[in-house]
């Protein structure tokens, strides 16, 4: 069936587009194709445009005194942010550093910003490396079968981000199931209920958890990350409760979701393309290079929302000041333009310009973490795997946000 350019618009609002990666992909190649800037106009949003050529995307970002990630950071419906911005007004909203425009953004990013740089994540990798062990190791006690989105992938980073926070490991559960329904909203299989106060409450139970969590930080400070969040100081003063918890809760899910998404994505693409597997085990100095070519292939993140302050013209369209735009990541990742081959999957590729930790002031905090994380997960699986294949068909999560693969059944023999 061929695509119109406003069926093509529409589908970029539909969750379920992005559950199927043929639908996803022919929609956005045609918009970059025909309509690289184009106005959707979908029941139950507000307008939007979706950019989605490499080239543009990076214009918005640079820019980002004129394109502010508030008051819209993600898409969702005309309810939801007319909710949301009643929220927000009276003090009880979300507000990460998605949410957060300069100055607001640079204090805030701060704060956490040292336990990210590469001294931190020298003094993490051996307990990185320690919990790979543990979760290939956990693949061969499945005895050869098991879904390893499921089973494996959504652990291991989950045990590693919440390490970081010093969250104790009882708590691990209750963290993966609110960040399912967080990221899951619209997924019949993770979301809590169908009606946005269903969706709120997802994050008020977030802010319990870590309002319990600030209050024992700060009375006993320790040497973890969540200590240092509790504790943070703003000209002066405490970050208000409703700005500690964002932290932990862009933290505790993004810093786990993100990653698990990658790594199960990337184990289905080497099952796929058997050709790279055996490339990259023969030749492991390619990991880095795989390690983000994994990362362009899934782009857990699938798009970010800005809004004009002014007027802009942007390859001869003009959008107008209060108008938002739509950055759509997997399609600047599949750009013609900028990859050779884009739809094919290639450990060695170098140059791989993707943009899948964003770009500019925005640009992920945690994008160091993710790729040691990946890697550690590789390095560990490839020199002990005799044997892979699918055991059933892979499923992806519904969502216009951030997710990948759900489901991913295998059948493996391990050393």
């Amino acid at each position: 069936m061929t695509l119109t350019l406003a069926e093509a618009g529409l589908a970029i609002a539909d969750p379920k587009t992005y559950a199927d990666d043929q639908a996803l992909h022919d929609a956005l190649a045609l918009l970059r194709r025909e309509s690289p800037v184009h106005l959707v106009e979908a029941p139950d949003y507000n307008p939007f445009w979706v950019v989605s050529k490499h080239e543009d995307v990076m214009e918005i970002e640079r820019n980002h005194q004129i394109f502010l990630n508030a008051p819209r950071p993600i898409l969702a419906t005309a309810e939801f942010d007319i909710m949301n911005r009643q929220r927000a007004e009276q003090g009880i909203a979300l507000r990460t550093l998605v949410h957060m425009d300069d100055p607001d953004h640079r204090v805030i990013r701060a704060i956490g910003a040292d336990w990210f740089r590469p001294r931190a994540m020298r003094a993490l990798e051996p307990r990185i490396k320690e919990l790979a062990k543990r979760y290939v190791d956990r693949m061969v006690d499945l005895d050869g079968e098991c879904d390893f989105a499921q089973d494996v992938a959504i652990y291991f980073p989950l045990y590693v981000i919440l390490s970081l926070l010093g969250l104790p490991e009882d708590d691990f559960d209750r963290m993966l199931t609110l960040t399912q329904q967080l990221f899951g909203g619209d997924d019949d299989d993770f979301q809590r209920g169908t009606t946005n106060e269903e969706k709120i409450q997802v994050l008020l139970d977030f802010f319990a958890y870590f309002q319990g969590l600030t209050e024992a930080r700060r009375a006993n400070p320790t040497d973890d990350l969540a200590s240092a969040i509790a504790n943070a100081r703003v000209d002066g003063e405490p970050l208000n409760d409703f700005d500690t918890a964002s932290y932990y809760v862009i933290i505790a899910s993004a810093g786990h979701d993100t990653t698990s998404a990658t790594i199960a994505g990337g184990l289905h693409a080497l099952i796929e393309h058997p050709d790279q597997l055996t490339r990259l085990r023969a030749h492991p100095e390619l990991m880095p290079f795989a390690v983000d070519e994994m990362i362009r292939w899934v782009t857990p993140v699938k798009e970010f929302m800005r809004t004009a302050n002014r007027d802009y013209e942007l390859r001869g369209v003009t959008i107008r000041e209060g108008e938002s735009v739509l950055l759509s990541y997997p399609s600047a990742n599949r750009d013609e333009d900028v990859f050779d081959n884009p739809f094919q999957f290639d450990v060695g590729r170098d140059p791989n310009k993707h943009l899948a930790f964003g770009f500019g002031v925005h640009y992920c905090l945690g994008a160091a973490l993710a790729r040691m994380e990946v890697r550690a997960f590789f390095d560990e699986l490839l020199p002990r795997l005799d044997s892979i294949e699918l055991a059933g068909p892979p499923e992806s999560i519904a969502t216009t946000f951030v997710g990948g693969l759900k489901r991913l059944p295998i059948r493996y023999t391990l050393s």
